[in-house]
């Protein structure tokens, strides 16, 4: 359904619901209720990784505005604490919002925020990470993140990767997505590295990932260590700053979420890769959503999570070669966002313009 379509669709059921949807309009001074049926909630979960504020959040509101002229987007982020969002959860719930695009804390703890809010006629988009008993669910295909990042760590390391110890910081152990992503890269690393020598959990925080890091070294040892598999590009600063601290350079760093601090270390050569899931693909996915289920439009999913309707997106892996055709090209960036001046001779090497 294209926005043309979807806004004569939305004409059509402000017509038949009339007085429940207020016209998709404003609420006058006629007595009505001024708990606009036509807001949309969107909950975020962290502020530590910068493509939530910088990426997702605006790309949703964009989107949701092509497809709706009237409807508002309200908007909340966590900053990782699940009491707090949901706090945020109910309040949206309390003010009248019909549904809420949801990227929980804690997905488990979520799943039975839905099952209440459903009980009061709300309805719910999973966005990216799955929720049990969701309306809806749009993400990236989370296993297939992780054997992206497995394979080019792998490719990173070449001939060396038979013999590399590998030095792995996932995300948080809460996160059903973290669990994907760490399944993928054991399916595409085990086997075919010398050893995975140290594994934890960094927490989705770059402090904690450092600190790991930092464990790590001293664990395996300073000219041990072949790679690191990072789970996120924020993680992957941390991990890069321990790295230069103990003397470590030159070995292969992945990480994911094509932040721009992460697409500056790949430019200055300190980290080696990350996964690009593009917001221009699940932002505006998941503000169709959205809109389909506010007006009661059948949602076209491609198949099911745990018996959600789900469309899962396809990751790319960028590195130095593809700067300019994906992140560039795509408009998430421009060149100048990337190319500060100490990085101005790396770029012009790269083409990135």
């Amino acid at each position: 359904m294209n926005a043309m379509t979807r806004r004569a669709v939305m004409g059509t059921a402000a017509v038949s619901m009339a007085l429940a949807l207020s016209a998709c309009g404003d609420a006058g001074g006629d007595g009505q209720d001024e708990r606009s049926p036509t807001k949309i909630g969107l909950l975020l979960p962290e502020n530590k990784a910068a493509r939530y504020e910088s990426l997702d959040k605006p790309q949703f509101e964009k989107a949701v505005k092509r497809s709706c002229l009237d409807c508002e987007v309200v908007y909340a982020n966590a900053a990782s604490d699940v009491v707090k969002q949901k706090q945020q959860f109910d309040q949206l719930v309390a003010d009248g919002v019909k549904v809420i695009a949801l990227d929980p804390v804690d997905s488990a703890k979520a799943a039975g925020w839905v099952k209440e809010a459903k009980a009061k006629g709300v309805k719910v988009v999973a966005y990216d990470r799955a929720i049990q008993g969701a309306d809806a669910h749009v993400s990236h295909d989370n296993y297939a993140v992780g054997e992206l990042q497995g394979e080019a760590l792998l490719s990173a390391l070449g001939a060396k990767a038979a013999t590399a110890r590998i030095v792995m910081i996932n995300g948080d152990e809460k996160d059903p997505n973290a669990v994907l992503f760490k399944k993928g890269a054991h399916m595409a690393l085990d086997g075919r590295v010398g050893k995975i020598a140290y594994e934890a959990s960094g927490e989705w925080d770059p402090k904690v990932a450092g600190e790991k890091m930092t464990a790590a070294v001293a664990s395996v040892g300073k000219d041990r260590i072949g790679a690191v598999y990072s789970a996120n590009d924020g993680m992957a600063g941390g991990i890069v700053t321990s790295l230069e601290n103990a003397g470590i350079k030159g070995i292969p760093v992945g990480g994911q979420d094509a932040e721009v601090a992460g697409i500056q270390r790949i430019v200055a050569g300190t980290q080696t890769f990350t996964i690009y899931k593009s917001p221009l693909d699940l932002a505006p996915k998941a503000a169709e959503f959205a809109v389909d289920l506010l007006l009661d439009v059948p949602i076209r999913a491609q198949t099911q999570t745990d018996g959600v309707p789900s469309n899962l997106l396809d990751p790319v892996v960028v590195d130095r070669t593809n700067i300019q055709s994906t992140v560039i090209q795509d408009g998430i960036y421009t060149a100048a966002d990337i190319c500060t001046p100490d990085l101005a001779d790396e770029c012009d090497e790269l083409g990135i313009k």
